[in-house]
């Protein structure tokens, strides 16, 4: 890639691959391209990457090969400092000895920014992460929700372009995970920034992003929109790795242009699934439909089949059920809390079904 080619996008990783043994790639040719303003997520298992992307990024990690572009211009050999990027990290990173407002006025500070124009912007931040009157206290006077605010506040004081967060939620109660969530979706909103954000939990990258890079064995495994990877996964990794989701093992038997017929191991029942990573006739195919899709009683429905219910969990909103179906006996339905559900008693074998777009014929992990 030339840089003309890199401008086209705010970030751009060309061919980017990295070892850190000199032997073995931790990640391999990845080449991934965001949007000035977009909120990317790189969501995946330990190991499988994404942090290393973020750093090579940051410029804490040097690329083994390949190139990275900032707004059309090559970054490999340009020092972390002079990238202008603003970094959130899990630990929160906070200066213990400086107060709130010196901990957001350090970054200003470094740039030679003016005493005056530095409280300005060291105002506008503390407004924005709704902590105006937290200024003048230390980081340990704070809860853990109020440190990871002045990080977020800290990393945008000095108005970058780009901003990275490395799993900064990762060290809150669950309550306070969601709560900043939602105030992480709002800043980025309103303010335009562009955000790249790492995560193994897929509800946070689900709830926030404007496209998730899914990683495994530090290579994308699909690149999309959350309802797109959530309802249009491309293997079973994805699949699997993104929301709850059933998986029945067979041959694919016949292919009709887009339609693929599997018969399931473990009872043989014949299944209609969209073909979309398959194979061909006489393969083994992992068939992916979600627990919501699922159709419990006699409905006029392609697929149907039985299953026994072994066990049944109030949820409140919901009733998880979980059945033998075919080979697996972890098939989860998911059934609304009204009086329908009264009728599911465990031991009994009971009619489900769903129609072909729900389930897709995938490769076997």
């Amino acid at each position: 890639m030339n840089e003309s080619s890199g401008a086209d996008h705010f970030v751009v990783f060309d061919r980017v691959q990295k070892s850190c043994d000199g032997e073995t790639l931790v990640v391999k040719d990845l080449t991934l391209a965001i949007g000035k303003g977009e909120f990317l997520t790189m969501l995946g298992p330990s190991g499988s990457g994404k942090t290393t992307c973020l750093m090579m990024l940051a410029g804490f990690e040097p690329a083994t090969n390949g190139e990275i572009y900032l707004n059309g211009s090559p970054i490999n050999n340009v020092p972390p400092h002079k990238r202008g990027i603003g970094m959130v990290f899990q630990n929160y990173a906070l200066f213990p000895h400086m107060s709130v407002a010196e901990n957001l006025a350090f970054p200003l500070k470094v740039r030679g920014m003016s005493k005056s124009d530095s409280e300005a912007k060291v105002k506008r931040a503390l407004g924005m992460v709704r902590l105006d009157e937290f200024g003048g206290r230390r980081p340990g006077q704070l809860s853990g929700g109020q440190q990871q605010r002045v990080a977020v506040a800290r990393a945008l004081v000095f108005e970058p372009d780009l901003v990275l967060m490395d799993e900064p939620l990762g060290a809150l109660d669950k309550n306070l995970r969601e709560e900043m969530q939602f105030e992480i979706k709002h800043i980025h909103e309103s303010l335009g920034v562009s955000v790249v954000y790492v995560t193994h939990d897929q509800s946070e990258a689900l709830t926030m992003s404007n496209r998730i890079a899914v990683f495994n064995d530090g290579v994308v495994q699909q690149l999309a929109a959350p309802e797109v990877l959530y309802e249009k996964p491309e293997n079973a990794f994805v699949a699997q790795f993104i929301g709850e989701n059933n998986k029945l093992t067979g041959k694919v038997t016949a292919i009709d242009g887009d339609i693929a017929q599997v018969t399931l191991d473990g009872g043989g029942d014949k299944v209609a699934a969209l073909a979309v990573k398959c194979g061909g006739v006489g393969e083994k195919s992992q068939l992916s439909i979600r627990p919501e899709r699922v159709i419990l009683g006699d409905e006029d429905v392609p697929n149907k089949m039985s299953g026994k219910v072994v066990e049944l969990i109030y949820l409140g909103d919901h009733i998880r059920c979980r059945m033998e179906v075919g080979d697996s006996s972890e098939f989860i339905v998911k059934v609304a809390n009204s009086h329908a559900h009264a009728a599911l008693k465990v031991g009994e074998v009971t009619p489900i079904g769903w129609v072909t777009e729900d389930c897709r014929a995938l490769d076997v992990l």
